[in-house]
């Protein structure tokens, strides 16, 4: 083992792929249907499912440079996962980035700081959007054992390219959910399900209009239809943390034992679908295991280019 890595280093990176199984078969499987998001169901049942191989997008792209920077060094070092980030850019830009993080991982590659970058994002006010909040669930699957270090860590690995506080706060709790997830595997489904809220609900989660949001969600009943739920929480198209990510861990608690549901549910809500997808099933993975993610579905995502030893 590489010095300095934790003992139970293996463990940790096992539970971290399999989020980013979840994550990324959610994306590609979201991108496809973002066309025809509320007829998802229909499609599915016809069989009319392309049989792949599916592309991902920016989700998984980001999602995989921070399980590389985990398996690496077991934490997130800020100017490394800059570089990943970055690198992955630079070798395939046409991932679907956001015109915001396109330019910061132009700059990045031409030797900005990323730092500067990140704090000059939106006239200096920092990104709020929900790109960081897309690629977290594996950080709360490798820091599953310690909340506080959730948070910490998902604060690191969003600054780099969300610096303001709502893309913070998006990152934390979807860390945070994904967290609670793997915690409350064994417990009874209604259990499991309190534990996500009260994660996400406590003090780790930083104020503002995303914990707001999620407070709301909390309050929404599981029958109430995903479109609907949608309408009244956001479900990601103004594709900031705050209408994202309430929707998204809703859409994940309410169908947390069953990955298929989950997905077919989440587009239902239309919005960003490709995120809303990879956050919900980089969650749910957590709780159903590789086993519960339709084998089809993961036969048709496009194979991910992770580093050799992680495959």
């Amino acid at each position: 083992m590489k010095a300095g890595l934790s003992t139970d280093h293996s463990e940790r990176l096992e539970r971290a792929l399999l989020s980013l199984d979840g994550l990324s078969v959610g994306d590609a499987f979201g991108q496809m249907m973002s066309t025809c998001a509320r007829s998802a169901r229909s499609v599915v049942q016809r069989g009319g499912l392309s049989s792949g191989p599916w592309w991902h997008t920016d989700d998984t792209q980001m999602a995989m440079a921070i399980v590389e920077e985990l398996a690496a060094h077991g934490a997130i070092a800020t100017d490394s996962l800059a570089k990943r980030f970055a690198e992955r850019f630079q070798a395939d830009p046409g991932r679907g980035y956001g015109k915001g993080v396109r330019m910061q991982l132009e700059e990045i590659s031409r030797g900005a700081d990323w730092r500067q970058t990140s704090a000059a994002a939106f006239s200096g006010r920092g990104s709020k959007g929900n790109g960081s909040a897309m690629r977290a669930a594996p950080l709360g699957a490798w820091f599953a054992d310690d909340l506080t270090k959730v948070t910490s860590q998902s604060t690191q690995s969003s600054i780099v390219t969300h610096m303001h506080h709502e893309g913070i706060a998006g990152s934390v709790a979807i860390s945070l959910a994904a967290a609670a997830a793997w915690r409350s595997r064994s417990s009874a489904l209604d259990e499991a399900r309190n534990a996500i809220w009260d994660a996400v609900l406590s003090s780790n989660t930083p104020p503002g209009e995303t914990l707001d949001g999620i407070r709301k969600a909390k309050l929404v009943p599981p029958s109430m239809e995903p479109e609907n739920a949608a309408r009244f929480l956001g479900s990601g198209f103004l594709v900031t943390a705050p209408d994202t990510v309430p929707f998204a861990i809703w859409c994940a608690i309410r169908h947390l034992d069953n990955y298929h549901e989950a997905l077919l549910s989440t587009l239902e809500g239309d919005g960003d679908c490709d995120t809303n997808c990879a956050i919900v099933g980089g969650i749910v993975a957590l709780r159903v295991g590789r086993e519960g993610i339709p084998t089809e579905w993961l036969k048709s995502r496009e194979r991910l280019d992770l580093q050799p030893h992680l495959q």
